[in-house]
């Protein structure tokens, strides 16, 4: 008969949650991405599509400004370097399958028929590099992309400058202490 070991995991183990906890949650969204059934959304229910695009992107942000709160007021029990990258992905994805969503009318996008499509555009819309090979052509599709830059503007610059404010500090502190030992 083995022993069971009872207690706290090992540091190692510790250390490594986190990343793990990041890495399966990402993969996770990717995975339900390419999933989910969203063929069943855009033309077929635009009521259901605006309604799942709007309460999603409105839970996003919410927590989206806990954590740049929580950042803000120094919460030490709190994790964003966890929670911010996860919720920015999170954000891309939503946005990438309102595309796809979008792309199913006709007239509203030249150049985006899959999935893979919308990501790319998402990114790129993100990025701020706009190639040009898809273009947004309907009012409703240009309106989701100004709701994309703006809320990249705001919500994930804030969360982006929340997470490196909240970086710099853990460095200077540990600066600190590495000083005072």
């Amino acid at each position: 008969m083995t022993e069971r070991r009872v207690g706290p995991p090992p540091a190692a183990w510790r250390a490594a949650r986190p990343w793990l906890v990041r890495i399966g949650f990402a993969a996770g969204t990717v995975v339900a991405y390419f999933l989910l059934p969203l063929d069943y959304l855009g033309p077929r229910r635009p009521a259901l599509s605006w309604l799942l695009f709007t309460v999603v992107l409105a839970v996003v942000a919410t927590l989206l400004l806990r954590q740049i709160r929580h950042v803000l007021t120094d919460r030490p029990d709190t994790r964003p370097g966890v929670v911010i990258p996860l919720l920015i992905i999170l954000s891309v994805h939503v946005f990438s399958a309102t595309y796809y969503a979008l792309a199913k009318q006709p007239g509203e996008f030249s150049g985006l028929r899959t999935r893979v499509d919308a990501l790319y555009f998402t990114v790129v819309t993100l990025a701020t590099v706009g190639y040009g090979d898809i273009t947004p052509l309907g009012q409703a599709s240009r309106v989701v992309t100004v709701l994309q830059i703006a809320y990249s503007f705001v919500f994930l610059t804030a969360a982006a400058t929340a997470l490196t404010t909240r970086a710099r500090d853990m460095v200077v502190r540990r600066t600190e202490r590495g000083r005072r030992d």
